[in-house]
């Protein structure tokens, strides 16, 4: 086992880390402007200031309110999904440094993806609207194929590091990255991110079938709020990744912080260019998919990790 080498920086870090959040969540939008410009055969400059027109749209646009809203749990669900990003990247090491180093981090950031199933329920309920409300079941539908193979994804690393330490996982890959040798657990982690993150084939939570579903009702800053809050949620996953796959700082000529920030980037324009690659995946049947395949196959991954680590140990 690989003792972890980073070390805890003051509680004024956590602004560094909120801009850098800022900085992925802004590339996300840019290039999924672009690519989505690119589909629609739009020019690609409208593309790249989709993001700030869209914005800007927003904010001038009168807020919408419905009758018997429960206004407080309504916005507390869609501005709760920045806080649960930001939380998550605190446990993320930016090389030898963290702002949060627990010994718990992986089961930390496993917990913060619960919680999106809370608040993504609590945007769709709270607004007291059908269509809300069946996309909020929607997604809890779909959570229920994603979040046990997810979980069993982010066990993987924990059983090659023995340790349940962010810093510890990352600093275990000194010799192979384990993306090279969990190739199972990285895809099926990806996906849990998309999936959490309710984009590209799982946001049917989202539908237009259902007007919108869980944003049917959300308007002017409460709508910039949410979508803000998915783009950092796929920003915050595709950052875990780096120390649980990717070798965390690890790499030639650059400071370690700038090589988590180039992968995380990387993984985050993956996951933006896959949006629009899938087709839709209906809860009912991606939780047989789930549960019957993906599964399955992360438990073999997790039993092959774990005899190789017996084997070296």
């Amino acid at each position: 086992m690989s003792d972890s080498s980073v070390v805890t920086v003051g509680a004024g870090w956590a602004l560094v880390g909120l801009v850098l959040l800022g900085l992925l969540v802004l590339l996300a939008a840019v290039v999924d402007g672009l690519v989505g410009a690119r589909a629609s055969g739009a020019s690609a400059l409208g593309g790249a200031m989709r993001p700030l027109d869209e914005g800007a749209r927003l904010l001038r646009q009168r807020r919408r309110t419905t009758v018997a809203a429960d206004s407080l749990l309504w916005r507390l669900g869609g501005g709760g999904l920045l806080v649960t990003a930001a939380l998550m990247i605190a446990v993320v090491p930016l090389g030898d440094w963290t702002i949060l180093d627990l010994d718990v981090g992986i089961v930390w950031f496993n917990a913060m993806d619960v919680l999106v199933w809370a608040l993504l329920w609590l945007t769709g309920w709270g607004a007291n609207s059908a269509h809300g409300l069946i996309g909020g079941y929607r997604f809890l539908a779909l959570a229920l194929g994603y979040e046990l193979p997810l979980m069993f994804a982010l066990v993987a690393p924990a059983i090659a590091a023995e340790s349940l330490n962010v810093g510890t996982v990352a600093a275990a890959q000194d010799g192979v990255w384990f993306v090279v040798w969990m190739p199972i657990a990285f895809v099926v982690y990806l996906m849990g991110v998309a999936a959490f993150s309710v984009w590209g084939p799982f946001a049917p939570a989202l539908g237009s079938d259902i007007a919108g579903g869980v944003a049917a009702e959300l308007s002017s800053v409460d709508r910039l709020v949410f979508e803000g809050g998915r783009y950092a949620l796929l920003a915050a996953g595709a950052a875990f990744a780096v120390p649980m796959f990717l070798g965390g700082g690890s790499g030639p000529l650059l400071p370690g912080w700038l090589w988590v920030v180039v992968k995380a980037a990387t993984v985050l324009l993956v996951l933006v260019w896959g949006r629009r690659r899938l087709p839709a995946a209906r809860p009912d049947v991606f939780v047989e998919v789930g549960w019957l395949v993906l599964l399955p196959a992360v438990l073999v991954q997790d039993l092959l990790v774990a005899v190789v680590a017996v084997w070296g140990s």
